[in-house]
């Protein structure tokens, strides 16, 4: 955000208005809120870390696709509201043929700026198979895209891949529809273009960028679709959601996501003007191991710091006991959602010493690599105590988000080599699928940090795709999830909630059923 508003310091202003007391009011309104209303319709959001990706085929962080949201189109989009229900974006029609065939028509008119033109099928075609490969698409489900003309074409899949509808098209990243022509202007090869700005089709388009401090989206001219809510869109990245509590009441954001542990005093004391939600979170929760690592390839450490883990601790130190034990991966009301996990929720100390006796491990070190929030290093640092109660010294890693999200990743370099203890978090899309993908032996080296490898959880993963039939599904999913947690590698902690304020003032917020903000449906108020 800028903190220069004219010859004047925003901060200052900000620190000399709440020194007078009562801070200074202009027409009616706080001087920092008159500021940004003089300039216009702004949203200003919070992000709870850096922007990675301006690519959608390679999204890697929740804010890539909130972004992706506003400054690109998909056939399909999720509306907002409490329940998953999908409208046309860029489709003025589309239609399941058959079990292997999707036929589209595009709407006339979407244009591309920077002089890429009108979007075609041809775009669409590039989009979806320059990603076919990733988890999104069934890690190959996807065979290819026919084009029929201009506006028409077919998504033709190798296999039935029943995900298509709640996963690949409406959300995450991989729905979205680039321009072909300037992603080979850009890349060469139609790779990865990372964060750089090429051509837009949404009703946003980036228009400043500085990392770790804010992103700036306005209005796309070229836009022609509905006129969405704000002039500019402000996003801070702030990792740590005391922090961004503070930034609300300071008026630096208007909407952010809060912390479970302060939600108890936010709600006995709600900051004025404010209105506080929670939703049902599709995010999962646990902490990982390292198979490869030397310390822990034998299952029976495994094992032990499996039952060491005492989860409700955990979620009492770092939730102040909210969200509910997670059974697995898979979030409750989410078909295969497990009733229970194989390791009870408290553990036994007893029968985790026993594991390490049984593995002939005494003076174990380890360390345990978190992201540097308040949350995670409350987790961290629990695990440590409960460790130290086997015999197991634990070191804890704090790291910033941009520094964490690369530590597993072969392509990053060593660092997935040092991996040991990990405390982890996806978020999914509202199919079981979305909450198993990423574990695959294909995944090993991206976003599978655990290393976990099983030939019947990759057959389980592939075959779960293809069936319509909701008991039959749900059953391969409970196996998937006790093949993760018979590994040793996983002891799943929460799938948690999502609790979020914003300024009634300012906004009418909108968000999907999982909480996660539709920023181009946000209304001024």
């Amino acid at each position: 955000m800028n903190d220069i508003v004219g010859n004047v310091n925003r901060r200052a202003i900000l620190k000399a208005g709440a020194a007078l007391g009562g801070g200074i009011v202009v027409g009616g309104m706080p001087l920092s809120q008159a500021i940004w209303a003089a300039e216009g319709k702004v949203l200003k959001v919070r992000s709870d870390g850096e922007l990675a990706k301006l690519d959608p085929g390679h999204w890697a962080r929740a804010v890539d696709v909130d972004v992706a949201n506003c400054i690109y189109s998909k056939l399909i989009r999720y509306k907002p509201g409490s329940e998953w229900a999908w409208e046309l974006e860029a489709a003025e029609k589309i239609e399941q043929v058959d079990p292997t065939h999707i036929r589209f028509r595009l709407k006339k008119g979407i244009k591309f700026t920077g002089g890429y033109g009108e979007m075609t099928s041809k775009d669409v075609k590039f989009s979806f198979e320059r990603a076919k490969d990733g988890p999104d698409w069934g890690n190959g489900a996807l065979d290819h895209v026919e084009i029929e003309d201009d506006y028409t074409g077919v998504l033709v899949f190798k296999t039935p891949y029943v995900p298509v509808w709640s996963v690949a098209l409406p959300t995450g990243g991989i729905g979205h529809i680039v321009s072909e022509d300037a992603v080979m202007k850009v890349t060469k090869d139609g790779g990865d273009f990372g964060m750089k700005q090429i051509a837009f089709s949404g009703p946003y388009m980036v228009a400043d960028w500085k990392p770790k401090q804010h992103l700036l989206l306005t209005r796309n001219p070229e836009w022609s679709g509905p006129k969405p809510g704000f002039d500019e869109i402000r996003i801070l990245p702030i990792d740590d959601e005391k922090a961004a509590e503070r930034a609300y009441q300071a008026g630096d954001v208007d909407f952010t996501r809060v912390s479970l542990d302060s939600l108890a005093s936010l709600k006995t004391n709600t900051p004025a003007n404010t209105k506080i939600e929670e939703k049902p979170s599709l995010w999962y929760y646990w902490i990982g191991m390292n198979m490869d690592h030397p310390k822990l390839k034998d299952i029976s450490v495994r094992k032990a710091i499996q039952w060491a883990i005492n989860v409700p601790q955990i979620l009492d130190a770092a939730y102040a006991g909210h969200p509910e034990v997670a059974t697995g991966t898979i979030a409750p009301g989410i078909l295969g959602h497990r009733a229970k996990a194989l390791v009870p929720p408290e553990g036994d100390l007893a029968k985790a010493k026993e594991f390490l006796e049984k593995a002939g491990v005494s003076d174990l070190t380890l360390s345990i690599d978190c992201q540097n929030d308040s949350v995670n290093s409350t987790i961290a640092q629990t695990v440590q105590a409960q460790l130290s109660q086997i015999g197991i010294s634990v070191e804890v890693n704090s790291r910033d988000s941009s520094t964490f999200w690369i530590l597993g990743m072969e392509k990053e370099g060593e660092h997935w080599k040092d991996l040991q203890l990990i405390v982890n978090g996806f978020i999914a899309a509202p199919d079981p699928h979305s909450f198993v993908t990423w574990f695959v032996q294909a995944q090993v080296g991206e976003w599978n940090w655990e290393r976990f490898r099983s030939a019947r959880f990759d057959e389980l993963v592939a075959k779960a795709i293809t069936i319509d039939d909701p008991d039959a599904r749900a059953k391969l999913y409970y196996e998937m999830q006790d093949l993760m947690e018979e590994s040793g590698a996983y002891r799943f902690l929460t799938n948690g909630i999502t609790p979020f304020m914003y300024r009634t003032t300012v906004m009418e917020a909108a968000t999907l059923p999982a909480g996660d903000p539709l920023f181009i449906d946000f209304k001024p108020t």
